[in-house]
């Protein structure tokens, strides 16, 4: 018996989120089903584990999960998870210790793709440089009895081909933190709201921006340090044929 750390990613439309929850498809379930299915272990000798929650429709390409498993190869674990798993490409392992706790990274990478026709460029970098650095974002994320001060290491701006594409470091992210920043950034870059009125929220005033939509949302890595992952292609077959399907979906809707 060992215990492995595993990048995985998801479609996040598939799921009703990353955690467990009685009666719906998630993340986690999908996961531990998979577990059990080349495996004779109970949930509890499993001991799943996962960096970062996902809300229902985010997508993640480098999620991190940790469970115990007797498979002695790595490179056969991950084949036996990818042949079996139905919505998770499992693509990359590390062995760890006992200990690992994976929600303590040191770094967590978020990607957003914002549509960019009709914003202003230079407002939308603006306001994304107000929310970097140490701030209270009691107005920018759903409570849930946690501190809300965190500090955003940085938030990168790329005007690629009709979108924005954003991208957000940290080590860790409120729930709903960066969905509702973009709300912000995409109120100000439309002309809906100011500068000023962002400055004012992060101060503490009772402003609200709503909150983006989920499905533009990723999680792209959960950085350790310490552990270097061995990437896999044993996924591979199912990629090409998703991609397929996507060309299939793109000639079809350009051409309306």
């Amino acid at each position: 018996m060992k215990r492995v750390a595993v990048k995985i990613a998801y479609l996040g439309e598939e799921f009703a989120g990353s955690q467990i929850q009685p009666g719906l498809r998630t993340v986690e379930g999908d996961v531990l089903a998979d577990l059990k299915k080349i495996s004779e272990l109970d949930d509890d000798t499993i001991n799943l584990k996962c960096a970062s929650r996902t809300d229902r429709g985010v997508n993640a390409l480098g999620n991190t999960i940790v469970f115990n498993t007797t498979f002695g190869d790595n490179a056969e674990l991950l084949k036996a998870l990818n042949a079996i798993s139905k919505g998770v490409f499992y693509r990359s392992i590390a062995d760890v210790s006992d200990g690992f706790n994976p929600r303590h990274a040191n770094e967590r990478v978020y990607m957003y793709i914002l549509p960019s026709a009709g914003m202003n460029a230079d407002l939308v970098k603006q306001c994304a440089s107000l929310f970097e650095g140490e701030h209270d974002l009691m107005r920018f994320c759903k409570t849930d009895e946690r501190p809300t001060v965190t500090n955003m290491r940085s938030i990168k701006v790329n005007d690629v081909g009709g979108a924005f594409v954003l991208e957000f470091r940290s080590e860790f992210f409120l729930w709903n933190q960066i969905r509702r920043t973009v709300a912000a950034i995409s109120a100000v870059g439309y002309g809906n709201w100011g500068l000023d009125d962002v400055k004012r929220a992060l101060k503490g005033d009772d402003i609200t921006f709503g909150i983006a939509r989920p499905d533009a949302l990723a999680l792209m890595d959960v950085i350790y340090n310490d552990v270097e992952f061995t990437p896999t292609d044993t996924y591979a077959q199912r990629a090409n044929e998703e991609r397929f399907k996507v060309m299939i979906k793109q000639a079809f809707f350009y051409s309306l």
